[in-house]
């Protein structure tokens, strides 16, 4: 009868995994928070941590093996962790702010980061974007937990021990701690930041146990006191320890935080308060599974897929939600911009040097009321400082180039975004246009008044980057025109916008056919290398920023002559050595991703460039923006550590890669168009707010196969080399049919090419 129950168990066992096995992995499934992990200062492969995190969520929580204050807080390569740690930071290059951290330990209480640190596996370790779990070798704890938009829940599992503790470090440069053991509770403050934060900032936290402490200290500057419990200090943290822990004993931590004070990170923590791990871990994995799921793919290659919805995660990371339900279930926010509490969205971690290219295109695509949501945010944002953020971390950071809030509101409004005051907005482009903010270069527009009186950023006027500010002002003129229109303003107030569109012609040298920085008497600057990453562009020389004329790529071609003329120019990008220009200036990093990626001058790890092999649409050349976006996709991308090949930005690598893998990308937000490229999957269904649907399947496509052979658009045969996004939002079935040779007579025609602003006159 034992033997008949075991077999019959047995078979129960068996039958389950198989329906287990049999069932369709979810979207979340394939995700790889640990992509882009493998990354240094000297290096980047994505320069991310893993983020535990809600999409768009206000906390994020990750692993720390770096020091205190390190922008790199997780790095694939290291062997210890030293905390669980909150964080806000977008990238190693801004840091962080509002931070602090919890790590179990065993033994002897103390506080010290590299004493309590552990060794750890990344075979003892996992990480979901709604969990992550990791054993931890030096004390003998599994570690887990699960976020929520603003709280997140712990779970320590201890060995058998009567020196169990958990510290609480809130980190440096000016905190405070309070003990509350009677409550099982510990509240503090963190003020760490690294710019960007009104005087009064301060990250709010609260941690409840589930059972008492049995012992506590707090630390101040490092110094360990059992008596006392609060403290005030440069450094304060505390240590809790709990004894008599029996093999396997769990102790449960409930951590909320806020930005507006310890009353509502206490009504933040309600998130999570009366629920378990498993609970928070479970409505985490249905949110990012409805987020991720607005993309479904069938295609028979798993590691393209692990690749693809670890970029849609990356893509719905950021800007993250900073505002706070308060106790009369209003939204409120702290002002990261005048240090008030105020009603209403507030959005921030972006840089829109990097995101407006393909981040917030994806945004209008998938995820509209989110971005309807930032929309208002950054409304609240130019009410409560006077400018649009370019470069947000938590308030203004001095970081970048250029006036691209401009092409994220046009493109908004101009795919339909509603439920905010768009003529806020067109005040803000338009103030934002001709001025610049008193105390942060990177927002507004240094050197307007050159800008506005001659056409261009003269080489000789003591202003960095200028030539490259040069070429992104006239797409930002070009934005705030398409704007203006769309608002029905009138001639007198767009029509100098548009004439300022047309400014990136001031630097077109044709000797050269590229982008040379000019004096203010009009003359070029001697001893011209397009190879080199000089002073007059950003992180990148001439051949990467020659193609910065988005919204008029037709203007471009009519400089240099022809569109023969303007594919031998494209070639060439990726025929100049790419070792060219690597002595021009001290090395930075994306000097090197691009030295090392063997494709010429073209420096995908770095966004200028990304969109330039979509412009073989505009010369007639569709086929080479075919093959070489699948190049770059298959060569460049993977789920691995080192997945990226550079800075992962805030979603834009990744989103370009959302894009160019469905087969189309936004070269011009603001155009009402997608330019098309080559499908990587068999097939793949956008599932859009409105309810309709777009399918897009990929006949005979293989890495072999990167060739549009024919092209049809809801059954009909389609040779245009762009989609209008307001089709798309009908609903519609593209259907790709994938060779591998190139059709040299597709997509010829001057009807054929996508939107230039020189069509219009």
């Amino acid at each position: 009868m034992k033997q008949n129950s075991f077999f019959l168990i047995t078979l129960l066992w068996m039958a389950c995994i198989q329906k287990i096995c049999a069932q369709s992995p979810d979207p979340v499934d394939y995700v790889n928070p640990l992509v882009g992990t493998l990354s240094k200062y000297e290096l980047s492969t994505g320069n991310t941590y893993p983020a535990i995190a809600r999409p768009w969520g206000m906390n994020f929580w990750t692993p720390q093996t770096g020091n205190m204050g390190d922008g790199w807080i997780y790095t694939y390569t290291a062997d210890k962790i030293k905390g669980f740690k909150q964080t806000h930071q977008p990238s190693p290059w801004n840091n962080d702010y509002g931070q602090f951290s919890l790590m179990p330990i065993t033994g002897q209480p103390v506080f010290d980061q590299d004493a309590r640190a552990s060794w750890f596996s990344h075979k003892a370790e996992i990480a979901k974007p709604y969990y992550y779990s990791v054993f931890l070798a030096d004390h003998d704890v599994t570690t887990e937990f699960s976020p929520s938009q603003r709280a997140v829940v712990f779970k320590f599992t201890f060995p058998k021990t009567d020196s169990a503790y958990i510290v609480i470090d809130a980190f440096d440069k000016g905190s405070f701690i309070q003990l509350i053991p009677e409550e099982n509770k510990i509240i503090g403050y963190n003020t760490r930041n690294s710019g960007g934060t009104p005087e009064n900032f301060k990250n709010y936290f609260v941690i409840e146990f589930d059972q008492p402490m049995d012992s506590h200290f707090v630390v101040k500057d490092g110094d360990m006191k059992a008596e006392g419990l609060e403290v005030t200090a440069d450094h304060a943290g505390a240590i809790v320890g709990f004894k008599g822990l029996k093999k396997g004993q769990q102790i449960i931590a409930r951590v909320a935080s806020s930005f507006i004070s310890f009353e509502q990170a206490s009504l933040n923590l309600n998130e999570v308060r009366e629920k378990s791990l498993e609970e928070v871990a479970r409505e985490g994995r249905i949110q990012w599974n409805e987020v991720l799921g607005r993309i479904r793919i069938k295609d028979q290659d798993i590691d393209r897929l692990r690749t693809f919805y670890s970029c849609l995660y990356r893509s719905t990371l950021f800007p993250r939600d900073l505002s706070e339900i308060d106790a009369k279930g209003n939204r409120v926010h702290y002002s990261p911009y005048n240090g008030q509490v105020l009603p209403g969205e507030m959005f921030t971690d972006t840089g829109f040097w990097d995101t407006f290219r393909s981040l917030f295109p994806l945004l209008n695509l998938l995820y509209p009321s989110m971005n309807d949501r930032m929309q208002e945010g950054l409304v609240n944002a130019y009410k409560e400082s006077g400018f649009l953020p370019e470069w947000a971390s938590p308030g203004h950071r001095a970081s970048m180039i250029g006036n691209n809030s401009a092409s994220v509101v046009a493109d908004a409004y101009l795919t339909g975004r509603k439920g905010y005051d768009p003529l806020v907005l067109w005040e803000a482009v338009q103030w934002g246009a001709n001025n610049v903010h008193p105390k942060n270069t990177s927002t507004g527009r240094y050197g307007h008044e050159f800008y506005n009186e001659v056409g261009y950023i003269p080489a000789d006027a003591g202003i960095s980057q200028n030539a490259a500010r040069t070429l992104e002002y006239a797409y930002n003129d070009w934005c705030i025109y398409q704007f203006g229109k769309a608002l029905g303003r009138p001639e007198a107030e767009t029509s100098v916008y548009a004439k300022r569109a047309l400014n990136y012609k001031n630097l077109y040298d044709p000797s050269t056919k590229l982008m040379r920085g000019k004096n203010k008497n009009g003359s070029f600057i001697a001893n011209f290398d397009p190879s080199a990453w000089s002073e007059e562009f950003t992180e990148g020389n001439s051949w990467h920023w020659s193609f910065c004329v988005f919204h008029d790529p037709q203007g471009l071609i009519d400089l240099m002559g022809s569109d023969e003329a303007f594919t031998g120019m494209l070639d060439t990008v990726f025929m100049v050595p790419s070792l060219e220009g690597m002595k021009s200036r001290g090395m930075i990093h994306e000097m090197r991703e691009m030295q090392i990626m063997n494709m010429g001058q073209y420096a995908h790890g770095n966004q200028p460039i990304q969109h330039m092999p979509y412009l073989y649409n505009y010369s007639a050349a569709p086929w080479k923006t075919q093959y070489w976006v699948r190049e770059i996709m298959d060569k460049l991308y993977s789920a691995a550590p080192d997945g990226y090949c550079g800075d992962e930005d805030n979603g834009q690598t990744s989103a370009w890669y959302v894009f160019s893998s469905m087969g189309f990308y936004p070269v011009a937000p603001g155009s009402g168009e997608y330019v098309l490229g080559s499908p990587q999957f068999d097939e793949v269904t956008l599932q859009l707010e409105n309810g309709k649907t777009v399918v897009i399947s990929a006949e005979n496509q293989s890495k072999e196969n990167v060739y549009v052979d024919q092209l049809r658009v809801n059954g009909k045969n389609y040779t245009h080399n762009f989609l209008r996004i307001a089709d798309l939002y009908k609903g519609a079935k593209l259907n790709f049919s994938m060779s591998a040779q190139p059709n040299l007579s597709r997509g010829k025609t001057k009807e054929d090419k996508p939107y230039s602003f020189s069509d219009e006159f």
